[in-house]
């Protein structure tokens, strides 16, 4: 199942270190109030992200774990140390004493950078960017291992694993990097994210989900390699409340098509 963030935020007193006593940021895209605010932020809505945001949200598999899981029969060059004498008493049968491994899951944070995030004011890349960070930022202090990719029609820029807050300003500087380029193609990026072998963990997607073929084929694709999809979805006011009536020639930022289109109070409302 998909998992759409609403807004599950709190701010509270903690012992972060001091963000703005570092080195800046470009003030452009974090500024003093942002970066203060970085301070306190902390998950609190267990509902939620129930740990799922956290080091302590850990996927299990069979390895060399304490936790008994299963047993399996012995095959030529298997260790010795893992075999049940007590099940071989039993059913005279070698037999592998097999145990669950607890493995912290990594955090992907996908940051959509399609020529539709370059409109509104503030721009939808110029929010996604602080959604980014932030959540980062949060990822971070809780000692997990965070991934920044941008997309588009494919997977245009990747800041490999970070951990620990002292690598926050080296996101900064990733994020901020991060300008609307191609088209959008949301099948094709996540197929090229997941052709690379990697852990499955959490996936946050931070998009306006303008997609003519549809986001959902893309996010179908993280799905099937069984990694936890999250949704944040970025929208422009002047989206969410069109001051449009009457006929307009509309240019669709991302292709360069043109439609006449007359708009009515109903059809903006819809």
């Amino acid at each position: 199942m998909i998992q759409w963030f609403p807004s599950a935020f709190s701010i509270r007193h903690s012992a972060f270190s001091t963000l703005t006593r570092t080195t800046m940021p470009d003030p452009s895209l974090f500024d003093r109030d942002f970066l203060r605010k970085l301070e306190y932020l902390h998950i609190v809505s267990k509902r939620v992200f129930a740990g799922q945001f956290r080091a302590e949200r850990r996927a299990r598999k069979l390895g060399s774990g304490l936790e008994f899981a299963d047993h399996r029969a012995y095959s030529p060059g298997d260790d010795f140390r893992h075999v049940d004498w007590m099940a071989y008493q039993r059913f005279e049968k070698l037999l592998l004493r097999l145990f669950e491994e607890e493995q912290d899951l990594p955090i992907y944070l996908f940051v959509d950078r399609s020529r539709s995030m370059s409109t509104g004011t503030p721009s939808k890349i110029g929010c996604a960017r602080q959604i980014a960070a932030a959540l980062c930022y949060i990822g971070l202090a809780h000692l997990d291992r965070v991934s920044v990719i941008g997309y588009s029609n494919t997977l245009d820029r990747e800041l490999p694993a970070q951990r620990g807050r002292g690598r926050i300003f080296k996101v900064f500087s990733f994020l901020g990097d991060l300008e609307p380029g191609d088209e959008t193609d949301y099948r094709e990026a996540f197929k090229r994210f997941c052709a690379r072998e990697r852990p499955r963990g959490v996936a946050v997607v931070i998009s306006d989900f303008l997609d003519p073929a549809g986001f959902d084929r893309g996010l179908d694709v993280l799905r099937f390699f069984r990694h936890d999809v999250f949704a944040v979805h970025v929208m422009a006011r002047d989206e969410m409340e069109p001051d449009l009536h009457g006929e307009h020639d509309l240019v669709d930022v991302e292709t360069g098509e043109r439609f006449d289109v007359a708009l009515t109070p109903a059809m903006v409302a819809a």
